[in-house]
């Protein structure tokens, strides 16, 4: 809980902060890769930075931790913090990095807004960040311990024993431990990170969505990034990774999974945003799940679908499964009413659905406001984004 002098320093604050937040995180960010080069090299997404989300995202995330503490002072917001520590540990993130992001944090905040940052409002600033770290170090401390992984070396090696070409740009890795251990247990709608050395020596990670749990491998699948910054990460792995080869894989992480009660379920995804619907629908058809599910997908056209007869045949095994299409601009004769954009309106979906959507963000933002329209409370639609949450703090 932040502290009653601390809550109204921020309260006077917070509109100043935020307004200047964009141009803190990218001092921010200068001033932590001209200290740690080896951050950018290894560990953050340089395409990311490239175009500006994840400043974006670190933005997002700041202000709405911060708001969240004035407005609901005696809750502390789980969810967010959930989405961000989840994202970390895939990373391996340690409890040291939050002190070198202190460092850089204020040092971009003071040089920001200059004198405005009274020794009172560093002081106020400083106390919102380590109620965030602390909280963020606990959670990641806690799915370390999950995941075995002591000081958050989730690593390992894994041989690449199989590679399936889903669409002309989608490609899933099947991949095993290669000291021949145990897979790590996961669930559906978690993903891994994969960590891949690149021409130039950096080393680049990448999250990719289980589309699968073939039980002795873990299931991955990557589309290839052909939109600017080009997808580094994702084409190495197309072009050059082949079976026998090794990558470095994390344990599975991911806040955003399929719960295991009975109450009828809604599966939206757009693109490449299918594979943990995948998953998802593959363990309720290997569970033998008598729950009502409602799968609905949009693309662009049929062969960019990636998984389309995959998505045909689960649904068509669950005794109580509806799939419902939309392709921009289908490829042939294709129904009217299934062509363009997702419409919820004509998908019949009980009040009590819980509702797992996927995809790109505009895609998110349309089909959560729509099933808000329809009924379906906030409390039960989840959601996961691909690359930096830009949409943090929403509920």
């Amino acid at each position: 809980m932040l502290s009653e002098k601390s809550a109204e320093t921020i309260r006077a604050t917070l509109p100043a902060v935020g307004g200047a937040i964009g141009d803190i995180t990218a001092v921010f960010y200068d001033r932590l890769f001209d200290a740690h080069p080896e951050l950018l090299r290894d560990l953050f997404n340089r395409g990311n930075q490239a175009n500006g989300t994840q400043r974006q995202a670190l933005a997002g995330s700041i202000a709405a931790f911060a708001t969240a503490l004035l407005e609901h002072p005696d809750v502390r917001p789980d969810a967010m913090l959930d989405r961000i520590a989840h994202k970390h540990a895939s990373l391996g993130v340690t409890r040291e990095q939050y002190q070198v992001v202190h460092t850089h944090l204020f040092a971009a905040i003071v040089q920001v807004l200059g004198e405005a940052v009274t020794e009172e409002v560093a002081a106020a600033w400083d106390e919102v960040y380590w109620l965030m770290a602390n909280a963020l170090i606990a959670i990641e401390a806690r799915l370390y311990e999950q995941a075995g992984a002591r000081d958050g070396d989730t690593w390992r090696p894994y041989r690449v024993v199989s590679r399936t070409p889903e669409t002309d740009d989608v490609m899933t890795f099947r991949v095993e431990p290669a000291d021949g251990s145990a897979v790590p247990a996961s669930r559906p709608g978690q993903y891994v990170s994969v960590q891949v050395e690149l021409a130039d020596g950096a080393r680049q990670i990448r999250q990719y969505s289980l589309s699968g749990n073939p039980g002795d491998a873990l299931q991955f699948t990557v589309r290839k990034v052909t939109d600017e910054p080009r997808g580094e990460v994702s084409h190495h792995l197309h072009e050059q990774v082949r079976e026998g080869g090794l990558l470095r894989v994390s344990a599975p992480f991911g806040d955003v999974t399929l719960d295991e009660d009975d109450t009828p379920v809604l599966l939206a995804s757009a693109g490449i945003g299918c594979t943990p619907m995948i998953s998802m629908l593959g363990h309720l058809v290997n569970t033998g799940s008598q729950r009502r599910v409602v799968a609905v997908h949009a693309d662009r056209t049929q062969s960019s679908h990636a998984f389309r007869a995959d998505l045909e045949e689960l649904v068509a095994k669950l005794p109580d499964g509806t799939a419902h299409v939309w392709y921009e601009q289908p490829e042939g004769p294709w129904p009217a009413e299934r062509t363009g954009l997702v419409d919820l309106t004509t998908v019949p979906l009980p009040a009590d659905t819980t509702a797992y959507l996927c995809g790109p963000l505009p895609f998110l933002r349309a089909v959560r406001t729509q099933l808000l329209e329809l009924g379906i409370p906030a409390s039960r639609i989840h959601y996961e984004v691909f690359g930096p949450d830009l949409w943090l703090g929403r509920n």
